[in-house]
């Protein structure tokens, strides 16, 4: 293949997928070791073609520096965006630097970033890894795991998608109405909150019990779950169950044989025991709880989707509004099943107003006008049909209803 060829067909692959770059480079939560993604052909692919002689200079960002030092805070989607036009093709930037990134998993504060500029072609260059850069840490019985820490900086500002992923959520229906219930709390008290313990009962047949002694049982407490329809075929896609805290299972579900009011021993069923170790809202009876998952060592990377995407922003998480700003979170209408995978970075489209024609004397003549790129987005949970996605960029404020697509 030639040269030129290979190069304008970099647009295609890295919409394709990312290189090992953002593969591995996740959340600085996640633990070192398990940063250590495998490198796909196709990535590996794309970053060797532009290592044969870099990528044009125009392919660049205008304002591209000649010399950067990674600073604390730094993210590789800014990065990225920082080098190249289009943030999610960061193939070519490991590309212009393979031979000195053996190991893409690692870029830490400190290091820096040098553009080599010849004859209409630009290389990245890197400074050494800084000594010292993992830390270690001690796991003893019955505590909760721990992250190693990791000194190297994220793809995206880690508080962006933390706090959503155990919040968010898109249940059955009625998987709620099945869960564990909150049946009382401190005596005298309606609400519940931080600090407060809880008495919680499960289903007949299938009791809240503790099912390993040595780590603690965690699990997040629900309220009623809010239907998520299709805004253009009306199908329901799903449920949203609305997230209101945490907490930690004490003592397990139990029958026991008490003293009743007629002077007999009879068996009694003791509910089991919570406290409430993180409350975004007051609980209250009534409230369900479903066990907190284990944490998933997900790489979020930029990618744009393997397949075409045309799907449509049906909700905004967690506040009742219809208008969004970067770095909210909302929900689209497509998921697993349409070939929606976590990383899937998609184009927000405004909406085109509906308009009469005015320009003519004369009869009146409506008009659609075409939807304008406002912006992006990035899959941070994807479910059958519904996705949990965070607002990266947006150039004007983005709706509900406003569609989503593939970027260009």
């Amino acid at each position: 293949m030639a040269l030129s060829k290979a190069v304008s067909g970099l647009s295609h692959r890295s919409n394709v997928a990312l290189a090992a770059l953002l593969v591995a480079w996740g959340l600085a939560s996640i633990p070192a070791a398990a940063q250590n993604f495998p490198i796909t052909p196709q990535q590996r692919s794309t970053a060797e073609v532009v290592a044969v002689s870099g990528i044009p200079l125009s392919e660049l960002a205008p304002n591209a520096p000649d010399s950067y030092i990674v600073k604390v805070g730094d993210t590789l989607w800014g990065i990225s965006g920082m080098y190249l036009k289009t943030p999610w093709r960061w193939p070519e930037l490991w590309g212009m630097n393979m031979e000195q990134v053996r190991n893409p998993h690692r870029i830490y504060p400190g290091q820096t970033l040098y553009l080599d500029k010849l004859d209409g072609m630009a290389r990245l260059r890197m400074g050494a890894i800084p000594d010292g850069a993992l830390g270690t840490v001690r796991v003893s019985p019955r505590t909760r795991l721990s992250s190693l820490p990791d000194t190297s900086i994220p793809t995206l500002p880690p508080g962006a998608i933390d706090p959503f992923l155990n919040e968010a959520i898109i249940v059955g229906e009625g998987e709620l109405d099945r869960a564990p219930r909150i049946v009382a709390g401190p005596e005298d008290r309606v609400l519940l909150t931080r600090g407060d313990r809880a008495y919680v009962l499960g289903r007949p047949g299938t009791p809240m019990v503790e099912r390993n002694p040595r780590f603690v049982e965690a699990f997040r407490v629900f309220r009623e779950a809010k239907p998520l329809v299709d805004p253009l075929t009306g199908q329901l896609l799903g449920y949203e169950a609305h997230y209101l805290g945490s907490a930690d299972l004490v003592r397990s579900e139990s029958i026991q044989k008490l003293l009743v009011s007629s002077g007999k021993m009879e068996d009694t069923l003791v509910p089991a025991t919570v406290d409430i170790t993180r409350a975004k809202e007051e609980m209250r009876v009534g409230d369900r709880l479903l066990p907190e998952p284990p944490r998933q060592l997900t790489s979020y990377v930029p990618r744009a989707p393997t397949v075409p995407v045309e799907g449509t922003i049906v909700s905004v998480y967690g506040d009742a509004v219809s208008l969004v700003g970067q770095s909210q979170v909302v929900v689209i209408n497509r998921g697993t099943a349409q070939g929606v995978e976590n990383g899937h970075v998609m184009t927000i489209l405004k909406a085109g107003r509906r308009i009469l024609d005015r320009s003519q004397p004369g009869e009146l003549v409506s008009l659609q006008l075409p939807n304008e790129r406002n912006g992006l987005l990035m899959v941070f949970r994807s479910f059958e049909n519904l996705s949990y996605a965070l607002v990266l960029e947006i150039s004007d404020t983005v709706s509900i209803g406003d569609h989503v697509t593939n970027p260009r």
